[in-house]
């Protein structure tokens, strides 16, 4: 009799009594198959209870991740049956996929868990109870036919329809309700022992199915992975053993890494020591030392001392990654010798820019920023340097990333040309070989191949190793958030190209990148770009305010003509505003007047091609698509000649919006006005573009300065005609026509205003739900009424993270939180690690399938009412009055069924009274009650848009006002310590260092540098005061040990001098070398200068005098000019 052969009598098991007996049966012929079978056993043994068991709650998705981690599932089974499942499951995907990387002892222990799991279905449910052990010996030994390729198609062993496991199902639930009532009577009377995990199964559940999904192989003839590994002398100890717990070979026999394990709970790095010693012992066997892993199942790091220190990588890298890696230890040159194709790159910026980014590379670092102005050659600079990188030995695969598919496809085809003999793929066509060295993707399909793209071996092609450099393309957009997993996940060296780096707290470029605040690894501005190398064109201007646009519409303040025009169009209901915002213009409110005057200034005043017979290339930024085909309407009434192609809307809801943007890109084609709403405000090159104007406001410097650029690029042999110059072959210049005040608003908020990082909405309410779960364990909380919400709170979270699917790159990576928070005791008591934790580590992850987005809205409003409550927040009242205004405008919607049976809570919400005795269960109730209501409060798409047609007087015209410089890269602080520091042997500083008097065209020259070059006179006022030149730079530059000594000489060569006083006279020398001078001799007086005798005390009035006068020479040579 076999181990799951007594199922075959018991008929209530029929759902999942086959697929057992199957996978049992097949162990012998295949352990991949049988892993395959127990995943489906488990699969419908999993949802036979659910359909047993009325206290279970099915979770909102009902794949078996979520199922097996649903709370109420979860906390039912006895934790080390549990324990077992998760390792099931992730076996059975890696068979599907690499059926030789299936041990025996794998498919032991998988068949191990689903015998403990359907022993405890038959303890708690079954009607003939009898307690069983797992007996190996019982496994038939019988080889069977099966048929490997249906297997893995229908992920099962058996053929079951849908229909079929239905109706199994639905027999079992007509039984539940005497199978969950008899539940606790025989478990009371019967006994379960479950198998506790040693440290070894541990290891087994994690580190051998990493290793073995990266496809290394534990057994057979292509056998490369050995564990226990023997080594000799270890330590250093002749005769002394040690035993290495993995070690990976390669093709040529020899080791490539060591694996140090430890257990879960403990630091990986606590193997690191141990992991160098069997390297050593390895080394020495072999003669090629070998890369170190060291890892506890959830946090991996590798280190190989040939070329870097040690660092945190996702995970373990493939045989043919490791390969590499040895083998770049031989092949890499110095960077410095790699010459640089002209025909790739021939500015001197940009190959300063790629000598920069290789020497940051040779000093270890593995991360580096460039801050190039748009139009500059980022792309083009991003070629060549992969070109000398490969050259020199350092990459063999590269992955370009960008945000739109149109910037992929853009880098692509520069790339092509920059590198013909290079593979290339666009990751998001699906057309090309995914085994080129470059791939070019956006962020989330790169995301998603990183799960779906394996080897014909079902390895990941692109493994954590697999890319060797990742640039991302303006860097200051989506390298921040969710896509912040894709950097986590590859171990590569990531070169990050922007315009517009950001520095707002939570979206820090340059922290993102690991360089210093305002000093990227290499910069290049816009104003050196265009006014002194002149490789892109400056912008001229045209500042318009009109009144509507600046102040909005007063209905007073209208002409009589108009004030009937106004009160025909926005009447309703009989209720006339009297003013309209500025805001609302453009939004829901269109006035023809404003909108063909801005077409008609355009027309008229823009740069014109074609001898002046036709307008350039222009976009117009609008406010949104209702506004962007406004704009498009008013258009083709006013120059109806066009024929309606000249001017077109270019959205993201566009169906053709790539093939707009492609045309428009063609110089002679049009449009020749593009009308966009955000589609092309960034990463779009057009050179021909020569009229921008601003219908809309904006207030991220960042985007501001990403659609100025979209002018800046030179255009050779464009004919133009401005009313500047007149007509001119050769771009010189393109407008910009600012309708919305925002050169205004940079002049005065230089840095503007950047929006946060915003969460989801599902996330937010998973972090309120978290802090609300945090402070219901004061004691004033402690009552039952209020622990049973609080458990209802914590079950909502356990869902939210039982529905995390391993099978999801992000969850992957942040397996140890997740696996924490999956305990059944995790929520008991949180204590402020843990809170953080959930917030910062689980919440991002956290799905809904919650389809209502106004309820979503109200319950994340909701759990931040309690939260204010339960701290007695000052925005308890804010909220209140929100909570009351929302249920007035319920009340007006009383006519509609669903509100009109909440009307009675509606109504006491407005009551003084229902607030008298408030607390967090009554607000739970009103969320839960009206959350469903709010979506008739949304007016949305309906909201009505009014056309209208006044006059709207034009306020202001100004013309040709530049912003100052929009980035400074270097504070100036930095900016004068780094040049001191590299200049020192320039005349000015030599002197100040060296103690020599300086002339006075030494001290013109730091004027020069310090209030010219390196900033303004500001600058060193704000940071420096009325400190002199000399002085300033000798303090950083520091006083010349030699020179110091000279100074004192007359002191140290006096034989007189007793050893007190010598080293007295010294502590000085010491203290003038690290300080430049010594400002007041009273210091001569303090700490550490009076012990363990005074100055007054050790010399007499002579030498003092002396010292004195020495000290004050030191200070003046640096204040003094000498004539």
């Amino acid at each position: 009799m076999t181990n799951f052969e007594f199922l075959s009598d018991i008929s209530e098991y029929a759902l999942f009594s086959k697929a057992a007996i199957e996978a049992e049966k097949v162990f012998s012929t295949s352990p991949a198959m049988c892993a395959v079978g127990c995943r489906k056993a488990l699969e419908l043994a999993v949802k036979w209870v659910y359909s047993a068991d009325n206290t279970i709650k099915m979770p909102y998705k009902d794949n078996l991740q979520s199922l097996i981690h649903e709370t109420s599932f979860r906390f039912a089974l006895d934790t080390n049956t549990w324990n077992k499942l998760p390792f099931i499951i992730k076996l059975g995907n890696l068979a599907v996929h690499t059926e030789k990387s299936v041990s025996n002892s794998d498919a032991l222990m998988s068949l191990e868990g689903l015998f403990e799991f359907i022993e405890w279905i038959d303890y708690c449910y079954g009607a003939d109870y009898a307690e069983r052990k797992f007996d190996a010996a019982l496994i038939p030994a019988e080889k069977v036919n099966i048929d490997t390729k249906k297997i893995k198609e229908q992920e099962s062993l058996i053929e079951q329809k849908e229909s079929e496991i239905k109706a199994l199902q639905q027999k079992i639930t007509e039984m539940s309700a005497s199978l969950t009532a008899d539940k606790q009577t025989k478990q009371d009377s019967r006994s379960f022992s479950s198998m506790d995990l040693s440290e070894w199964e541990t290891r087994k559940c994690y580190i051998d199915v990493d290793l073995k999904s990266m496809g290394w192989k534990f057994d057979g003839v292509d056998k490369d992975v050995v564990e226990e590994y023997e080594v000799d002398d270890m330590n250093g100890v002749l005769g002394q053993k040690g035993y290495a717990d993995y070690v990976l070979f390669g093709k040529d026999g020899l080791p490539l890494a060591v694996i140090e394990a430890k257990r879960t709970g403990k630091d990986a790095n606590n193997g690191r020591k141990q992991a160098c010693l069997y390297a050593d012992c390895l080394e020495r066997k072999f003669g090629r030392r070998p890369m170190m892993f060291t890892s506890n199942g959830f946090d991996t790091y590798f280190w190989d001392d040939f070329s870097s220190p040690q660092r945190k990588v996702s995970g373990f890298f493939t045989k043919s990654d490791l390969e590499k890696l040895i083998g770049r230890r031989d092949i890499r040159k110095k960077l410095n010798t790699i010459e640089i194709s002209d025909k790739i790159t021939d500015r001197y910026y940009q190959k300063e820019a790629i000598r920069a980014v290789c020497e940051h590379i040779e000093q270890g670092f593995r991360k580096a920023l460039l801050v190039m102005a748009t139009g500059t050659g980022k792309t083009r600079t991003a070629a060549s340097l992969t070109d000398v990188l490969s050259r020199g030995g350092y990459l063999t695969n590269i992955l370009f990333l960008a945000d739109r598919t149109a910037l992929v496809k853009q880098a692509r085809d520069d790339f092509k040309n920059y590198l013909p003999d290079m593979s290339l793929c666009n990751l998001c066509s699906n057309k090309d070989d995914r085994n080129a060295r470059i791939v070019f993707s956006t962020y989330p399909t790169i995301l998603n191949s990183i799960d779906s793209t394996k080897t014909q071996e079902g390895i990941p092609l692109f493994s954590p190793a697999h890319f060797d450099l990742i640039i991302t393309d303006e860097s200051h957009r989506s390298i921040f958030k969710k896509y912040r997993a894709i950097f986590e996940y590859f171990d590569a060296i990531t070169v990050g190209l922007t315009a517009t780096p950001k520095t707002d707290v939570d979206r820090n470029t340059y922290d993102f990148f690991e360089v210093e605040n305002g000093v990227p690894t290499y910069a290049y501005d816009y104003e050196t770009a265009v006014y002194t190398d002149h490789v892109l064109v400056p912008y001229y201007n045209y500042e318009v305010k009109t009144k509507f646009l600046d102040e909005g519409i007063t209905y007073d303040d209208l002409p009589d003509e108009d004030k009937e025009r106004y009160e025909d169009d926005f009447t309703e209901d009989g209720y006339m505003p009297d003013f309209v915002p500025s805001a609302a213009l453009n939004k829901f409110v269109f006035n023809e007047n404003t909108v063909d005057a801005v077409l008609q200034d355009l027309m008229e005043r823009g740069i014109k091609n074609e001898g002046g017979d036709r307008l350039g290339k222009t976009i117009i930024f609008a406010q949104n698509k209702e506004h962007a085909e406004y704009i498009v309407q008013r258009f083709n009434k006013l120059y109806p000649k066009y024929n309606g192609t000249f001017a077109q809307r270019v959205t993201c809801d566009d169906s053709y919006a790539q093939t707009i943007i492609d045309d428009f890109k063609i110089a002679a084609k049009p449009p020749f006005i593009a009308v966009s709403v955000d589609m092309m405000d960034t990463g779009i090159d057009v050179p021909e573009c020569v009229n921008l104007v601003f219908f809309k406001k904006v207030r991220s410097k960042t985007k501001f300065w990403q659609m100025i650029g979209r002018g800046t690029r030179l255009c050779r042999d464009l004919n133009c005609i401005d009313q500047i110059d007149g007509e001119y072959t050769d771009k010189r210049r393109f407008l910009i026509f600012d309708y919305c005040g925002n050169f205004e608003f940079f002049r005065q908020n230089k840095n503007g205003f950047e929006s946060s990082e915003t969460k989801s909405l599902t996330e937010s309410i998973f972090c309120k739900t978290v802090d609300l779960i945090f402070a219901m364990q004061d004691i004033a909380y402690s009552d039952d009424k209020y622990q049973i919400f609080r458990k209802s709170l914590t079950d909502k979270c356990h869902s939210d993270i039982a529905a995390l699917s391993y099978d999801i790159l992000s969850v992957r990576l942040r397996k140890e939180f997740v696996e924490k928070f999956n305990k059944a005791d995790s929520f008991d008591l949180l204590t402020e690690m843990d809170r953080g934790e959930l917030k910062n580590h689980i919440a991002p992850l956290v799905a809904s399938t919650e389809k209502d987005e106004f309820a979503k809205r109200f319950d994340s409003f909701m759990y931040g009412f309690m939260i204010a409550y339960a701290d007695n927040l000052p925005t308890r009242s804010y909220m209140k009055n929100q909570l009351c205004q929302t249920a007035a405008m319920l009340e007006k919607r009383a006519n509609i069924p669903q509100v009109q049976q909440k009307i009675k809570l509606i109504k006491d919400i407005q009551e003084d009274t229902f607030w008298q005795d408030m607390s967090i269960l009554t607000l739970d109730k009103v969320r839960d009650e009206l959350r469903y209501l709010i979506q008739f409060l949304n007016d949305g798409e309906g909201r009505k848009k009014i056309f209208t047609k006044l006059s709207d007087p034009t306020e202001t015209i100004s013309e040709g006002k530049i912003l100052d410089a929009a980035y400074d890269f270097e504070d100036y602080r930095k900016k004068v310590n780094r040049y001191i520091e590299e200049h020192k042997n320039d005349p000015a500083i030599y002197k100040l260092n060296h103690n020599l008097p300086l002339a006075q065209q030494d001290y013109d020259e730091l004027e020069r540098i310090l209030t010219k070059e390196l900033g303004n006179s500001e600058d060193y006022k704000r940071e420096y005061g009325d400190t002199p030149f000399g002085l300033l730079v000798r303090k950083i530059a520091k006083l010349d040990h030699e020179s110091a000594m000279n100074a004192f000489s007359e002191f140290i060569n006096d034989s007189s001098l007793n050893q007190k006083q010598i080293a007295f006279i010294h502590k000085i020398i010491m203290h003038i070398e690290n300080n430049g001078y010594i400002d007041d001799v009273k210091i001569l007086m303090k700490p550490p200068f009076d012990k363990p005798f005074s100055f007054i005390k050790m010399f007499d009035t002579t030498k003092r005098e002396l010292i004195i006068r020495i000290i004050e020479n030191i200070k003046s040579n640096a204040e003094m000019i000498n004539a």
